[in-house]
């Protein structure tokens, strides 16, 4: 039995699910695995070159076994680079060069989830066109290798992680990062903690910065398929703050799953979130003169103190939508150096368009290197707004421009913070939910302000005056 709704299944970042249920069931995969292959090699005019990549989830393996038995059945040509950072598969599909890179992972979720992520070989994500089609395929069933039902693991365990081409592709994207990206970078006499989150990079990330000649002390670097960002990680902070104090290390680094992603701890055990590390890099940049037209891109989430820090040196801040997606493409519209998200995930074109959490941090090290300076004096000059979030339960979601008086008191709010603060009202995706967020400098007004916007819009929408 087919699941109704079929329509649209790529997100901003793919897709993603419960692994095993619809539509990361192992049937509807291997369709996945099929129609990607005959799609490239309808726009290509020749058999297709497709490199796989996953995560460290118990799913994982499985998952790639059917995605590459279903493209392989459709005539592509396949390597499997193992387990693999997410951007670790778009440099290959790049790099070798591949027609299509193909990530197994549901990044900063836990494990029961898994995703698919496609990438094209420049390193952007997937178009939407072939995405509509893959979601037609699957919709259709229309997939001769998926004729039969399959089950986890019955694919060619031959094109599973233990291919034996997997070691010497992770090979290759180490050596990009140390001789590429680092350089002439020595790590010498720094001591780092680094928290693998139990993902992609337990293995690749210490290699890398031991091979630079840092101190490493790595953490959560024994997945056992369902510990992956269990309580550790960049979206579990704490036990890095606390083992960078415990070393007295030099910094601390959390990656997230798949780590396309990096947050930071300081040598006092602080956090330095993306917005900390988008200030500390576009200084450095614009010191150099390398920020390109004085513009950073953050999303509508960063911090209003970046905001200001940077106008106060003469740099803009870009805002998008959320979504790193939003990001890459005001940064190729725009042509800026540097973007990146409050949750860590930060891109220099120049270098890769997916974020790349090891990318970040030698990025980072070099700015703290060049500079002779801690990260601590680094962020400082970096102001910290409170924030204020409420959320209103509704029964639609019209415009707010649609509602007198929620525009009324928006605008006396946004003249009331001028340029020392900022108003975002926006329905959720996902829920029926009103969201308002305020930023300014006293916690106390903003949150009268968030308040009595809530009750404007729970008098005109609210679930409890229907």
């Amino acid at each position: 039995m087919k699941p109704k709704d079929t329509t649209k299944l790529f997100g901003t970042d793919g897709i993603r699910g419960e692994a095993g249920k619809f539509p990361l069931d192992p049937r509807t995969t291997r369709i996945i695995g099929t129609s990607l292959a005959r799609h490239l090699a309808e726009r290509i005019g020749t058999v297709p070159r497709v490199v796989i990549g996953r995560d460290t989830r118990v799913s994982g393996s499985w998952i790639a076994l059917e995605l590459i038995a279903g493209a392989r059945a459709a005539g592509s040509e396949v390597q499997s680079a193992g387990v693999i950072t997410t951007p670790g598969v778009a440099f290959l599909a790049r790099a070798l060069p591949a027609n299509a890179g193909v990530v197994i992972s549901a990044s900063h979720n836990a494990y029961q989830d898994n995703g698919i992520k496609i990438f094209a070989p420049s390193g952007r994500k997937l178009d939407e066109t072939a995405e509509r089609r893959i979601e037609k395929d699957i919709a259709t069933g229309y997939s001769e290798s998926a004729a039969n039902e399959s089950v986890p693991g019955g694919a060619d365990q031959g094109a599973d992680d233990h291919a034996r081409d997997a070691t010497q592709l992770q090979t290759r994207y180490l050596d990009y990062l140390a001789h590429d990206i680092a350089e002439d970078l020595s790590l010498g006499k720094l001591k780092i903690v680094i928290d693998c989150a139990n993902g992609a990079a337990y293995q690749l990330a210490p290699n890398l910065f031991s091979r630079l000649g840092a101190q490493v002390v790595a953490i959560n670097v024994t997945p056992d398929g369902q510990n992956i960002n269990r309580d550790c990680g960049s979206l579990h902070i704490e036990g890095l703050q606390r083992r960078v104090a415990a070393e007295r290390a030099d910094l601390g680094v959390a990656f997230d799953g798949d780590a396309d992603r990096a947050l930071f701890v300081d040598e006092n055990g602080d956090l330095v979130d993306g917005d900390a590390t988008l200030w500390v890099m576009a200084n450095y940049l614009n010191g150099r003169r390398e920020l390109a037209g004085s513009k950073v891109v953050a999303t509508v989430m960063s911090n209003i103190g970046l905001e200001v820090a940077l106008r106060s040196r003469g740099i803009e801040l870009v805002r998008t939508d959320v979504g790193d997606k939003y990001v890459l493409d005001e940064l190729l519209r725009s042509g800026a150096t540097i973007g990146g998200e409050q949750s860590g995930h930060i891109i220099f074109p120049k270098l890769s368009l997916a974020g790349d959490g090891m990318i970040t941090t030698l990025c980072l090290l070099r700015a703290m290197k060049n500079q002779n300076r801690s990260l601590a004096e680094l962020t400082q000059g970096l102001p910290r707004y409170p924030q204020v979030l409420v959320n209103v339960r509704v029964r639609e979601k019209r415009p707010f421009d649609e509602l007198p008086e929620v525009q009324r008191l928006s605008r006396a709010v946004e003249e009331k913070l001028g340029g020392h603060g900022r108003l975002l009202l926006r329905y959720s995706g996902t829920e029926p939910l009103a969201r308002i967020m305020i930023e300014g400098e006293s916690e106390r007004e903003i949150q009268a302000a968030a308040n009595e916007l809530a009750g404007a819009i729970n008098a005109e929408l609210g679930t409890d005056h229907s």
